[in-house]
């Protein structure tokens, strides 16, 4: 994949919601058990129980989505010994859940610093022109939207996994597929991965496209990859919602600042 580092695409205002969003989704991550010391390594077994019962707490579950129901055994966060060691302790929850409330928290969850700066470095890029176009209030309900319609997505899809889905992944899979849509010819700064990082300059266009159609070819097992780590139907479902919601707003969004004999970052030469 290419890392995008910066579009060509000015706005007219102050992303404030941007801003909020990336400030909120840092705080709660330094909040999770273990995730603020996870670049260090350190922590053990304790952390690992406190994280899991954590997440089982606040991350969206498919099966709970879709079936409505707590399992009746949840981590408590303690750690005890059993015939096969030490563990964690599970337990009859003794709090109230609710499905379609922990899609909402489940956003602003990630599990490590890699996770949670590729999400938050999308939503720099892109968010801002998204939240430009349609406004402060209209854009926080589309994130939110795209989230969920990412989460169920994916829920509809493994209903019987009981694994915590985190993550703001789908929301700004939503963004991504809004970008696409309403400024496909923006250049979009990226660095390009070979043997060093090459700096070239992209339509949206291609570096959004490359990105889905891996997401697609990726979630052709509609579940996780082998590494059980990214939901890429969400990721699928995410930009699907995003394309449909800015779909209104493709008629009378101005093109973005482009400027003559560009290709791939280089300057070409005028005909003469």
């Amino acid at each position: 994949m290419v890392i995008p580092v910066h579009d060509v695409n000015p706005v007219r205002g102050t992303p404030w919601v941007t801003y909020a969003l990336i400030a909120a989704n840092l705080a709660v991550f330094l909040s999770m058990p273990g995730m603020a010391d996870s670049l260090t390594g350190a922590g053990g077994l304790v952390q690992q129980c406190r994280l899991q019962a954590y997440l089982d707490h606040w991350a969206a579950v498919p099966q709970e989505l879709i079936h409505h129901r707590l399992p009746r055994l949840v981590p408590t966060g303690d750690v005890g010994v059993g015939s096969q060691g030490p563990g964690c302790v599970i337990a009859p929850p003794d709090y109230g859940k609710s499905p379609e409330l922990s899609v909402l928290t489940a956003m602003f969850l990630h599990g490590g610093w890699p996770h949670l700066l590729g999400n938050m470095l999308f939503l720099y890029i892109f968010g801002n022109n998204i939240e430009d176009r349609m406004g402060h209030l209209r854009f926080l309900l589309f994130y939110g939207v795209c989230g969920y319609a990412a989460t169920y997505g994916f829920a509809l899809l493994n209903a019987g996994s009981g694994a915590p889905l985190i993550g703001a992944s789908g929301a700004i899979a939503g963004v991504l597929g809004a970008y696409l849509l309403l400024y496909p010819r923006a250049r979009v700064w990226v660095l390009v991965p070979f043997l060093v990082f090459l700096p070239l300059r992209l339509p949206a266009w291609i570096v959004l496209g490359l990105w889905f159609v891996l997401q697609a070819f990726y979630s052709a097992g509609q579940g996780l990859s082998d590494a059980g780590t990214v939901a890429y139907v969400a990721h699928v479902a995410g930009f699907a919602a995003g394309l449909l919601l800015a779909w209104p707003l493709k008629p009378g969004t101005p093109p973005p600042p482009e400027p003559p004999g560009i290709l791939f970052g280089r300057r070409t030469r005028r005909a003469r």
